[in-house]
């Protein structure tokens, strides 16, 4: 959520970076509404002062030995019970402008932060780097990675349909056992790099997802149980960034890093036709997920560091990738700046992304209330939160099945995974 008084008082700027994304978006009505608002808060607190001075003034009339049926007396009681009727009439029109305001501003995206490329669409998003040419396959006849999972036996997509619907996948024997070594492998390398492995819940409520971004624009995507306000988590940000909602943390306590494997659940609208096959875009997938709550301060070295040890996965699998800084116009609405890790897929040859790395600046500590008071300083402030995959688990399977694939038809085990797996092939 942006802050108000930044609009209220930077309009122009405002409107200048969020004309820099790929929408559109008018902040007059916004504007309007905090006007009205702020000349309906001056006016009731007037009439509060005043009725505060009138219920003086009688007391002490009273006091003096005047009596209570004074006319003049009466005629101040009258005032004031008039000032009630009146503040009693604009208590709900202050509250109807406040909820119309607060949805206005979640319907607002994130300013991109200031060195954050400016662009139209993902046409004019940024390589940063590239890593691991050296271990791209130099054959032609990779096959695509459902393939050989079917071959293999180890993945079977027609019963899963029957089970579920379209676009769920079921894992068998050592498909089954590599999805579990990568979550392992991953966990670990996240914890050793000094990330507090958290466990969390797998369904959440609507304040939940407000918090985090998720809600209201992306409700036709996420899966509900109407019943009980509750939805299956789209990824692992959403629980572990809302442990912290609606609370004020010392400063001695940031950085706060967590990283935590879930499954993710996601109905993937709007992307009818795309990826039909295999594991890149599912509605059930697992992911380990990297959440920071940081100081401003150290906000951009976290956002860059927690970038690093999302590649670190993918440099131990010796899997190449590419590292995209997006532009403006190709920015998720929370994020204020992302890279993408996008990781190198031989059967088509192409990198397809594996990893988002977003820093949302106050952005969902505003939407979340999560502060954070320093020692000797007045108030608090709003914390900084970061995240990033480190990795999407069904992404990097299938990375591993095409970039390890052998002419026989086997696929090698990356050596890292061995010890996991029990096994060097597939």
């Amino acid at each position: 959520m942006l802050d108000l008084k930044l609009i209220r008082e930077n309009p122009d700027f405002v409107r200048e970076r969020l004309n820099t994304r790929n929408g559109s978006y008018d902040i007059e009505p916004l504007l309007q509404l905090d006007e009205q608002r702020r000349s309906l808060e001056q006016a009731r607190s007037q009439l509060q002062t005043r009725s505060n001075e009138i219920g003086k003034l009688v007391g002490q009339k009273l006091k003096s030995g005047t009596k209570a049926d004074d006319p003049e007396v009466q005629t101040l009681k009258d005032e004031g019970n008039q000032i009630k009727v009146t503040l009693g009439a604009l208590e709900p029109q202050e509250k109807d402008l406040k909820a119309q305001i607060e949805s206005l501003l979640l319907a607002l995206p994130n300013l991109p932060g200031e060195t954050t490329p400016i662009g139209k669409n993902e046409t004019e998003n940024i390589e940063v780097r590239r890593w691991g040419d050296e271990y791209k396959p130099q054959r032609a006849d990779i096959l695509p990675h459902w393939e050989v999972a079917e071959k293999l036996g180890i993945l079977n997509t027609e019963r899963a349909t029957k089970v579920a619907q379209a676009r769920f996948v079921a894992l068998l024997g050592a498909g089954a056992a590599l999805e579990r070594a990568l979550i392992s492998f991953m966990l670990d390398r996240q914890t050793a790099a000094g990330y507090l492995e958290v466990l969390p819940p797998l369904l959440v409520n609507t304040q939940s997802l407000t918090a985090t971004g998720q809600l209201p624009k992306f409700a036709e995507e996420s899966f509900q149980c109407k019943d009980d306000d509750l939805w299956l988590i789209p990824t692992a940000e959403v629980p572990v960034t809302n442990l912290y909602r609606d609370e004020i943390l010392t400063a001695d306590e940031l950085p706060i890093r967590h990283c935590a494997y879930t499954p993710c659940f996601r109905r993937e609208a709007g992307s009818y036709g795309r990826d039909t096959r295999g594991l890149i875009r599912l509605h059930q997938f697992n992911k380990v997920e990297l959440v920071k709550i940081v100081h401003p301060d150290t906000s951009e070295q976290e956002h860059q560091t927690l970038t690093q040890n999302a590649e670190a996965i993918l440099q131990a699998l010796k899997l190449p990738y590419r590292v995209i800084e997006l532009c403006t116009g190709d920015l998720g609405p929370g994020a204020a700046k992302c890279y993408d890790l996008e990781v190198w897929l031989p059967s088509a040859a192409t990198y397809r992304e594996i990893s988002s790395c977003s820093n949302f600046g106050d952005f969902q500590a505003r939407r979340g209330n999560i502060r954070f008071k320093e020692p000797g300083k007045k108030g608090t402030d709003f914390v900084h939160t970061l995240n990033g995959s480190g990795l999407a688990v069904g992404r990097t399977m299938a990375a591993v099945l095409e970039n390890y694939q052998q002419p026989d038809g086997t696929v090698s085990i990356p050596d890292v995974l061995q010890p996991f797996l029990g096994r060097s092939v597939l």
